[in-house]
C-alpha cells in the first residue's frame, strides 16, 4: 500500500520551516505542501478564540490540497488549539506531546526549561505533558515574544548583541533553576539555537520539537504502509498569505535550498 498524496504542514510564518527541513531528512521522497500564515504572524500573542480560528482556517487550506495528514508546526496551535484538529478527516500531528517524551528521556537531573510564545507558555501545555510523563519533574517557562520578530527580521546571529542579549534576559529563570534541558516551543526557536545554547550553556540539552515530531510522522507512515512511490516524488510546495519575497530569502536559509518564484505562491484565505 502507498500514498501519493502529500504531507501539510502550517505554521504562523517562517518558523515551520525548521519542521519542514527535520521532514525532508527523514522522508526524502515525501512531497509536503506548506503553508506560512505570514500576513497574521505572529500567533503567539493572540487570544485563544482569534488562534483557534487562524488554525481552523490553515487547516481547511491544507485539506483543499488534498494532504494525507497535518502537522501543526507552530508550537501556539499545539498548545491552544489541537483539540479542535482531533476532528480533522486526517492524522494530525502537533508539537507539544513529542517534545515532551523528548525532554524527559533528555534530562539527568529532572529541571526542565521551556520558552515559548506568550500563549503556549499560559497554557501550561508543555508542563502538562512533561509531568504526565515525569511528575516529580520541574518544570520552568519562560515566554519569549521577541524570539519570533528577531526570526523574521533575519536577526539570528548568535553574535549579534541585540539577539544575545534578549536571550539573556529571556533565558535568566531558566538557568536561574537549574534546568539542564530546554524545550524550544516555538518552531521558530531552533534559528536561534546557537544563541540560545551559547547563552545556555553546553551543559544543557536543547529539544527541537521538528526533530521529534519528524521521526513521529515518518514512524507513522511507514507502520501505515502510506509511503510515496510516485515517479515525481519529493516534491515541495510553499504557500503563504503575504508578499513571497522575504519569505524566500529567508526560507532557503532555513530549508538549506533555494525557493524560486514557482515554488512560493500568495493566497487569499478568503477566497476558499
Amino acid at each position: 500500500m502507498t500514498d501519493g498524496r502529500a504531507i501539510g504542514v502550517f505554521d504562523s510564518g517562517l518558523g515551520g520551516l525548521t519542521v519542514v527541513r527535520e521532514l525532508i531528512k527523514q522522508m526524502p521522497n515525501e512531497d509536503i505542501v506548506y503553508f506560512g500564515d505570514t500576513g497574521r504572524v505572529p500567533y503567539g500573542t493572540r487570544s485563544r478564540e482569534t488562534i483557534k480560528k487562524y488554525a481552523a482556517e490553515d487547516e481547511r487550506f491544507l485539506l483543499s490540497h488534498g494532504v494525507k495528514l497535518i502537522i501543526a508546526a507552530c508550537g501556539t496551535v499545539s498548545s491552544v488549539a489541537a483539540d479542535s484538529a482531533r476532528a480533522l478527516p486526517v492524522p494530525f500531528f502537533e508539537m507539544v506531546t513529542h517534545a515532551a517524551l523528548s525532554a524527559v528521556s533528555a534530562t539527568k537531573n529532572g529541571k526542565i526549561g521551556v520558552i515559548g510564545t506568550p500563549a503556549t507558555v499560559s497554557s501550561g501545555s508543555h508542563k502538562r505533558e512533561i509531568l504526565k510523563l515525569m511528575p516529580k519533574a520541574e518544570v520552568t517557562a519562560a515566554s519569549c515574544p521577541l524570539f519570533v520578530p528577531l526570526v523574521e527580521e533575519g536577526w539570528c546571529s548568535e553574535d549579534d548583541i541585540v539577539v544575545t542579549e534578549t536571550v539573556r534576559r529571556y533565558l535568566a529563570p531558566v538557568i536561574e533553576a537549574g534546568c539542564d534541558t530546554l524545550i524550544l516551543g516555538c518552531t521558530h526557536y531552533p534559528v536561534l539555537e546557537r544563541a540560545i545554547s551559547r547563552v545556555a550553556g553546553d551543559g544543557v540539552r536543547l529539544i527541537n520539537p521538528g526533530v521529534a515530531v519528524s521521526k513521529a510522522v515518518a514512524d507513522y507512515i511507514e507502520t501505515a504502509g502510506l509511503q510515496n512511490s510516485g515517479e515525481n516524488k519529493g516534491k515541495h510546495k510553499f504557500y503563504v498569505s503575504d508578499k513571497p519575497d522575504s519569505f524566500k530569502s529567508l526560507a532557503s536559509v532555513l530549508l538549506g535550498e533555494e525557493l524560486d518564484d514557482g515554488r512560493v505562491e500568495q493566497v487569499d484565505l478568503n477566497d476558499l
